[in-house]
């Protein structure tokens, strides 16, 4: 093994190394440089390793610098696009700088992130289009924009948010993508990064785009990056659930309603002299009976609507639906290309739905569920385990594997998450942060409230925050593991405190976070999404507040299937399963607490379960070692001093 690139990068890392000279307050920390030395000789040796990295460890630097003194070919997966700016904009520059490396960098995003020209174009001659004024609009503010970019990335355009309805119209989809066979091929900006990606020795992805990588290549039908040597996965516990998606399928309304739109554009367009009309207008017809049918449960497994006559009934049609459209599809597709990829995503949708009602009538390595929002209904078949495609993807020959986050192990024991990786004897490290919790935090768990699914919680948690809030003056997170107890709890928050409140659902995520951070004494209410990566440092946020432990839902579909599998092997479900992710998700959610050495502030847990029961003990070990108390004066006693 070579060990210069060990030394090299902890040497970089240490006192009078390239950063101390380079960065003003540079801070060397033993464990940033510890974790450096280790990824550099998994990147010498190969193998995997997976690493939990405490807050204000700096494990991005900790892995960028042996990445890129390797001189390697390193892909670098994130969890969100953010976080994938943040790496290419704001991480990496200063890395190669202090370095004074000039390795080749490449950022890429999935498709639905970039311009499609061919689909601007075809916008304009789309008469489905509502709220035509609108539309127009939008359309201008698009065309003067197509005129100007040079990566066309949608997030150059501020006048138009992320979510708005218009992207999905302007930007491609697997499903409805041209490939080669576009007329726009050669100015395409999905295939101009790609090209930028191939050529680059640091390429920043996302997972979602690494797993479309994975699945591309064992489909046979390409690749979307090249050949790495070494991965680099970031909050690498999103790993499992992201595996899970790609390695099923689902059907959405959405889905089936864009399907029809894109045949009516492509008839218009290539004029086979096929009429589609009336079979495309029938699979939209046959959308709103099921989303209505499959809306009256909300959200389970498969047999909840396959046992429904109305639901079944509502599938069975859009089954014939689609046959009729498939066999028109097959008489048109000869006119052009957008007909022939039409015909062919039918077929796909159509054997999809066929599969998941396979499926749910039998028991499989697939479980089939649904759930509904106010305007979509998606059928899913997610694997029971992704552990043997997980193994396959990073235990590969002459490759490295690095797998870190803050949150990967139940308190110091990895072999729940590595159980879901299908790997237990890999390498693993642990990583403290360095934070002084001791002095800059403190945990206060109530006394005397009723457990969860007391009717009297809503009341005694909002009665028990109130003094807190005070306190804090605002400037708090609560979290929550549901949207039911989040709108109750807000409710009440409403007819009872003075307090700016900013709800989950009234904005755009990113929206939420920005009108926070600019409102004194606010106070954010979020579910799942505000758990993890949101980064508020300083007094801004002062106060963390959860409302109970974090065990998935008990009508999870896919966790449930998974207890039951547990439980037929002769495991024990809620120990071997429940409780560390739970643990896991905790420590998520009181991450968001102190993100810098200066930070100080209260975590405040609700759930007396934390000491009413014997497992609360392992909830409470794996949190940051914080000061406790049970007592509100020592809370007000914190913030006034």
């Amino acid at each position: 093994m070579n060990k210069l690139l060990a030394q090299q990068s902890a040497a970089a890392l240490g006192e009078g190394g390239a950063f101390d000279r380079a960065l003003p307050g540079f801070n060397p920390r033993p464990g940033q440089q510890s974790f450096s030395e280790h990824v550099a000789r998994l990147i010498d040796s190969s193998g995997v390793l997976v690493a939990e990295s405490g807050t204000g460890t700096g494990k991005t630097f900790a892995y960028l610098v042996p990445a890129l003194l390797s001189g390697r070919q390193v892909v670098i997966s994130t969890g969100t696009r953010h976080l994938q700016d943040q790496l290419f904009f704001r991480d990496l520059p200063v890395v190669r700088k202090a370095l004074e490396v000039t390795a080749d960098i490449a950022l890429l995003k999935g498709r639905a992130n970039y311009l499609c020209i061919y689909r601007l174009n075809q916008l304009g001659q789309d008469a489905t289009l509502k709220y035509q004024k609108q539309a127009a609009s939008k359309r201008r503010i698009l065309e003067n924009w197509a005129t100007m970019t040079s990566l066309g990335e949608i997030a150059e355009v501020s006048e138009l948010d992320e979510q708005d309805p218009v992207w999905r119209q302007v930007t491609s989809t697997s499903d409805n993508c041209l490939g080669g066979e576009c007329p726009d091929f050669k100015a395409c900006y999905v295939n101009k990064a790609r090209q930028r990606a191939i050529k680059a020795k640091i390429v920043v992805v996302n997972h979602h785009l690494f797993f479309s990588d994975v699945t591309l290549k064992e489909e046979g039908f390409g690749e979307l990056l090249p050949d790495y040597d070494v991965v680099i996965f970031d909050e690498a516990h999103q790993l499992p659930d992201v595996a899970t998606r790609f390695f099923g399928f689902a059907i959405s309304t959405f889905q089936l309603n864009e399907l029809c739109r894109d045949v009516l554009v492509a008839e218009a367009k290539e004029k086979s002299g096929v009429p589609l009309q009336d079979s495309a207008n029938a699979v939209q017809a046959g959308v709103p009976p099921l989303h209505l049918a499959a809306s009256k449960h909300g959200r389970g497994a498969s047999k909840l609507l396959t046992e429904d006559p109305a639901c079944l009934s509502a599938i069975n049609t859009l089954l014939d639906a689609l046959a009729d459209l498939e066999t028109d599809l097959s008489n048109a597709a000869n006119a052009g290309d957008g007909l022939q990829r039409c015909h062919q995503r039918t077929l796909q949708v159509q054997g999809q739905l066929l599969d998941w009602l396979e499926h749910s009538a039998r028991a499989a390595d697939l479980v089939c569920w649904f759930e509904t929002t106010q305007s979509n209904t998606r059928l899913t078949a997610s694997p029971l385990s992704v552990a043997s495609q997980m193994r396959n993807i990073l235990q590969r020959p002459e490759k490295t594997s690095i797998l870190t986050s803050a949150t990967l192990a139940a308190g110091k024991d990895f072999s729940y998450y590595l159980n879901q990786l299908g790997m237990a004897e890999i390498d693993t490290a642990y990583y403290d942060s360095p934070f002084d919790y001791q002095q800059h935090a403190l945990l206060y768990l109530p006394e005397n409230l009723p457990e969860p699914h007391d009717r009297r919680f809503v009341d005694a948690m909002v009665e028990a925050c109130l003094p807190v809030l005070k306190a804090s003056r605002g400037r708090a997170f609560i979290l929550f593991t549901s949207y039911a107890m989040l709108h109750r709890v807000a409710k009440k928050m409403r007819e009872t405190t003075q307090w700016t409140l900013f709800v989950q659902g009234q904005a755009p995520r990113g929206e939420l976070i920005d009108q926070f951070r600019k409102t004194p004494e606010a106070v954010l209410l979020g579910t799942t999404s505000f758990w993890e990566g949101v980064d508020i440092q300083g007094e801004d946020l002062s106060c963390v507040i959860i409302d109970k432990l974090p065990f998935a839902p008990p009508n999870d579909p896919v966790m449930s299937a998974r207890l039951k599998k547990v439980e037929e092997a002769g495991g024990k479900p809620f120990f071997d399963v429940q409780i560390p992710d739970a643990v896991i998700r905790l420590k998520q959610g009181a991450g968001r607490l102190i993100r810098d050495e200066q930070d100080k502030g209260i975590l405040m847990i609700c759930d007396a379960r934390l000491q009413s029961k014997g497992y609360g003990k392992k909830f409470i070990e794996a949190l940051p070692p914080m000061r406790r108390t049970h007592k509100l004066q020592d809370v007000q006693r914190f913030f006034t001093s």
